[in-house]
């Protein structure tokens, strides 16, 4: 299993998404710059970056995302120093812990200076926090927090409210979307996995689309499946239902559409995964049941995935 390497610290990488491995490969390079008292140049950071994507094996289409965020957080150290010394007035830069001035780095680049239709700022928070919790001191992604959220604050909370605008005289008409979607499990031995795809905002979550024009659900739930993963399952409990509201990029603009979803449980065999490769998924794994617990979920899919690790628990 490869492993990742910051001050006397070996991390797994094994389980980690695609991006958020970018992010920590990234880390390796800005780390070690930063042991350098800048005296690594551009041209030796990016050439340590082609080395750690090697090592780690990071995704190739991932290359240019990682020296995007290498060159912008070397060019703009200054402003980045300047942004950390005013958001934690109380540290002066050189007693932060060299660790959380990397990622305090990284995490400002991504959010003063990446598109935010490819990052958005909460996402670039997230991810800075979880690279504290990883690589960090005891204390690490409570700072980290602080110091970012200071700063989210200062640019008035950019997509806060995404998903809830709202027009002059009411709320932003929009239409009613119903999906499917499910949890599948498959049996290894004893043991019972459970097949998530991630998504490019940093969450695991759950094979889910539209329903065709006429089609029953569970039938939806099978095509779903196949296309996001590769598998072929068979249906078997309802789990819950959830909406929530998402871009109508069918009518252009900022306009939005509210998804109804219906949640099954579904049975498969166990088998590599294949992944879509569009709609905004950048990997899918198979987890063991006990490690469900430790991964990122959103809000309103974490009681469908619980209750899913119920049933399951029941029918073991």
């Amino acid at each position: 299993m490869p492993c990742f390497t910051i001050g006397s610290y070996r991390y797994g990488t094994t389980g980690m998404s695609n991006r958020h491995l970018s992010r920590s490969v990234v880390l390796q390079v800005l780390f070690e710059r930063d042991g350098s008292h800048g005296g690594m140049t551009l041209e030796q950071a990016l050439s340590r970056l082609e080395d750690y994507i090697a090592e780690f094996g990071a995704r190739e289409s991932d290359r240019p995302f990682m020296q995007t965020i290498v060159r912008t957080a070397i060019a703009k150290q200054p402003e980045l120093d300047e942004v950390i010394r005013k958001a934690a007035p109380d540290w002066p830069l050189e007693r932060i812990a060299a660790i959380d001035r990397s990622i305090l780095r990284l995490g400002l680049t991504e959010l003063l200076f990446s598109d935010r239709a490819q990052v958005p700022a909460k996402v670039a928070i997230n991810e800075s926090i979880e690279l504290a919790k990883e690589f960090g001191g005891e204390s690490s992604s409570k700072f980290v927090n602080g110091v970012l959220g200071a700063v989210y604050l200062e640019l008035g909370e950019p997509g806060k409210d995404e998903g809830d605008k709202r027009k002059e005289g009411g709320k932003v008409p929009m239409r009613t979307e119903e999906c499917v979607g499910s949890v599948i499990y498959a049996r290894e031995g004893s043991d019972i996995y459970l097949a998530l795809v991630h998504d490019i905002f940093g969450h695991w979550t759950l094979s889910k689309g539209k329903l065709q024009d006429g089609e029953d659900k569970r039938a939806g739930v099978v095509r779903k499946a196949k296309e996001e993963t590769g598998l072929d399952v068979v249906v078997e409990d309802e789990l819950g239902e959830n909406e929530y509201v998402a871009s109508d990029t069918g009518k252009g603009g900022n306009a939005k559409k509210r998804r109804h979803a219906t949640y099954f449980l579904s049975r498969s065999e166990f088998k590599d995964l294949i992944m879509k490769k569009d709609g905004g998924l950048d990997d899918a794994q198979w987890f063991p049941l006990t490690a469900v617990g430790d991964l990122n979920f959103y809000d309103d899919i974490l009681p469908i995935v619980t209750k899913a690790v119920i049933l399951l628990a029941q029918k073991k």
